[in-house]
């Protein structure tokens, strides 16, 4: 892993929320999942029964990462090692999303999200 040192002045963050995370310091390993249904509906209409994940494949199929096949060459060359950063202002981090300072080895992150539209029939639309 990388050896620098992270100095931040202020850090300003409004809300960290739906597995989100705001990490300080070296980690070895993150990860980091996030699901949600998103509903938007006509009518107010509610069944009782909704909001099973495994309802919808978009959940549990795997997600395809290619391969990586070109073969590469690093050499790290850190005559500084030290990142320097006066300000972080920040109004939201949300749906499995990090701010990290500090050195990382592995991170992995995921968020899935269904967006439905639930209309109601022609002819039948609500008093708005």
């Amino acid at each position: 892993m990388f050896q620098r040192t992270s100095k931040v002045d202020k850090i300003n963050v409004n809300i960290i929320s739906f597995a989100s995370l705001l990490q300080l310091g070296d980690s070895c390993i993150i990860n980091g999942l996030s699901r949600a249904l998103a509903v938007q509906r006509e009518a107010e209409i509610d069944f009782g029964n909704e909001g099973s994940f495994a309802d919808y494949r978009v959940f549990s199929e795997p997600i395809p990462f290619q391969p990586i096949y070109e073969a590469f060459s690093f050499i790290p060359h850190n005559p500084m090692p030290l990142i320097k950063v006066q300000n972080i202002d920040i109004i939201g981090i949300s749906s499995s999303s990090i701010l990290h300072v500090g050195n990382s080895k592995h991170i992995s992150m995921e968020a899935r999200v269904k967006h439905i539209r639930q209309l109601l029939p022609e002819g039948h639309e609500q008093d708005m």
